[in-house]
């Protein structure tokens, strides 16, 4: 049986249990042997990561062939008109090549605590939050897509993977959801 731990994780910890620089960790939230994250989030955003025991479901969760999908929520700088929506749902090309195409749709400012630090906020460019919803996941691809589209992100939060969301958890805190 496999055991699952869903976590919150806060603005700037790493997704990793140690660090030789000394930064936060998932070692400093999460007191559970034996347990790997199922992909990586950057140490500035912030949401859901799963961590298991189980390498299949591990793998499941984080490769791209397997179409687990994530929902991030995003805080973008200016106000995406429809051609910039478009291009993020139809793919962007990056460097590494075109993405997938996604799920994108503005949302109002999700009920989430203030971040600490604080977002940059500039007085005479407004900001929109969008839900991006991906089957794949490459490194900050959710940055470089919307940087690409020229509204660079603000703030970036998990929201959703697969079936399980952060939804009840607090930020630094994690649930055991039980064995599958």
């Amino acid at each position: 049986m496999a055991r699952i731990l869903l976590f919150n994780k806060p603005w700037g910890i790493l997704t990793q249990f140690t660090d030789r620089d000394g930064r936060p960790t998932l070692a400093d939230y999460v007191p559970v042997p034996g347990v790997h994250a199922a992909g990586r989030l950057d140490r500035d955003s912030e949401g859901l990561v799963v961590l298991t025991d189980d390498g299949r479901l591990q793998a499941r969760l984080s490769d791209p062939r397997y179409g687990a999908t994530k929902t991030y929520w995003v805080q973008v700088e200016g106000e995406p008109g429809a051609a910039a929506l478009e291009r993020l749902r139809e793919g962007v090309l990056l460097r590494d090549g075109p993405t997938r195409p996604a799920r994108v749709e503005p949302i109002a400012a999700p009920p989430l605590p203030p971040r600490n630090p604080p977002v940059r906020e500039r007085r005479r460019i407004p900001t929109r939050w969008l839900a991006i919803t991906l089957a794949e996941g490459r490194n900050r691809q959710v940055r470089r897509m919307t940087a690409a589209v020229g509204h660079p992100t603000l703030r970036l939060v998990r929201y959703r993977v697969a079936s399980w969301t952060i939804d009840g958890i607090e930020p630094g805190c994690h649930l055991q959801i039980g064995t599958v």
